[in-house]
């Protein structure tokens, strides 16, 4: 068997030890798929010295990113340290020296895309980042490849396992959220800081990311549109359901008459929708295309191995283009230039749960507003009393954003209505 192909890889933490176990493991198996075997040769971490749930020989370990970065013998570099720097400017140089990149960072790939596949064009190197979005699910070269025949008319996913764990727990349970995610915290499934999960910051990366390849276009983090999962109620989750519906914070992308919507929200999504069925901290995927009709991948989002999975299939595919002088061909595909939707002009239903007084003529004043401001009324439930009050919960037809925000203003403010408590689009169903 030929010369091995070198490796360099900047950080070992959870990903990198998890990408250092799989080489290790499954080593052979490896050379024997590419005909050339994979070896580490250099690992870039903080502190040699530190305790390490890998056992790596001591000597492949450096604190200087340019023995890696400058080595001529080094052919692939894997950037699993996460962050935007150093992390963007490793990477450029990494494609300035003629290096292919493979990466699991989905801020790199969010918010500065742009440039770093023009480095990699411009080197005619390979820039590979199955792992950025889905963990060890395989979307990026199913969007990319598989599916590139396709016209793709929606991706629409639960990106975010972390989410995920703490709806469900809350639907099964009715438990409300606080208490779910200090639960999720001490069980490692949330992070200490879990902001960038919570309140959608995560989902809304991986989404450009989607967005971007499915239709063609350069989507950035900025432009998602996204909201989070703090704000929901226990007793929004049993409604739903009461009403034929479970709640999960969903990605969104449509492309529609040459405009790009893209989303991160709460949403109702039917039980009998596919994406309704997925619990704990698993992800999936839907995907709409005109010829493949209807496709879900699914699996789990994140964590050492199932990530480690991806970015080794993104090492074995820049080195078999490496072996047959074919890098560069997987470059960007960001080729037209497709506005985004705002999201006041986007069109969904919508879930509303209101505290009114009870006394007559309250549902007359309510659907006046409604009417006036075009918001066409799917059902009206009254689903129990808070006190001496009403509660009611309504669902909408299709409807354009900014006429359901307007009336909801307007509904806020009159003396019968409390409170409006809850405002959450419903996806998936007949009118989608």
């Amino acid at each position: 068997m030929e010369e091995p192909i070198q490796i360099g890889l900047l950080g070992l933490g959870t990903v990198g030890g998890g990408v250092f176990k799989l080489l290790q493991s499954n080593g052979q198996e490896i050379a024997l798929k590419l005909g050339r075997p994979l070896e580490i040769k250099r690992i870039l971490v903080r502190d040699v010295t530190r305790p390490r749930s890998v056992n790596v020989n001591p000597e492949l370990l450096t604190t200087d990113p340019l023995a890696i970065l400058k080595d001529p013998e080094i052919d692939i570099v894997v950037e699993v340290m996460g962050g935007l720097e150093p992390a963007r400017e490793y990477v450029l140089e990494a494609l300035r020296q003629g290096k292919s990149v493979v990466t699991a960072n989905k801020d790199l790939l969010a918010l500065h895309g742009k440039e770093l596949f023009a480095a990699a064009e411009a080197t005619g190197r390979d820039l590979l980042f199955e792992a950025s979005v889905g963990g060890g699910i395989p979307i990026i070269h199913s969007l990319k490849e598989c599916l590139a025949g396709n016209r793709i008319s929606q991706v629409m996913g639960i990106v975010n396992g972390t989410t995920n764990y703490i709806l469900t727990k809350m639907s099964q349970e009715g438990r409300p959220f606080a208490e779910v995610l200090a639960e999720a915290q001490r069980l490692g499934y949330a992070e200490p800081d879990p902001t960038s999960d919570i309140e959608g910051d995560d989902a809304a990366r991986k989404m450009a990311i989607l967005a971007s390849i499915a239709f063609g276009t350069r989507i950035t983090y900025p432009q998602v549109y996204h909201e989070g999962i703090s704000q929901l109620h226990p007793q929004d989750i049993k409604y739903a359901a009461r009403l034929g519906y479970a709640i999960k914070l969903l990605g969104i992308a449509r492309e529609e008459e040459g405009m790009v919507e893209v989303r991160v929200h709460p949403a109702l999504v039917p039980l009998e929708h596919p994406l309704a069925i997925v619990q704990g901290a698993f992800n999936a995927i839907f995907v709409e295309g005109d010829a493949v009709g209807q496709a879900m991948f699914y699996g789990q989002g994140a964590g050492e191995m199932p990530t480690a999975s991806a970015v080794v299939g993104d090492i074995m595919e820049a080195a078999r283009n490496l072996i047959h002088g074919t890098t560069g061909r997987l470059s960007c595909t960001c080729l037209a230039h497709k506005p985004v939707k705002p999201i006041w002009d986007i069109e969904t239903r919508y879930y509303l749960r209101m505290i009114v007084k009870d006394r007559p003529g309250v549902l007359a004043a309510i659907a006046k507003v409604f009417g006036d401001r075009q918001v066409s009324l799917a059902s009206v439930i009254q689903v129990g009393m808070v006190g001496e009050q009403a509660e009611l919960v309504f669902i909408t037809h299709k409807v354009r954003e900014q006429n359901l925000r307007e009336a909801v203003e307007i509904i806020s403010g009159l003396p019968v209505v409390n409170q409006v408590a809850s405002v959450i689009r419903v996806e998936g169903g007949p009118e989608q």
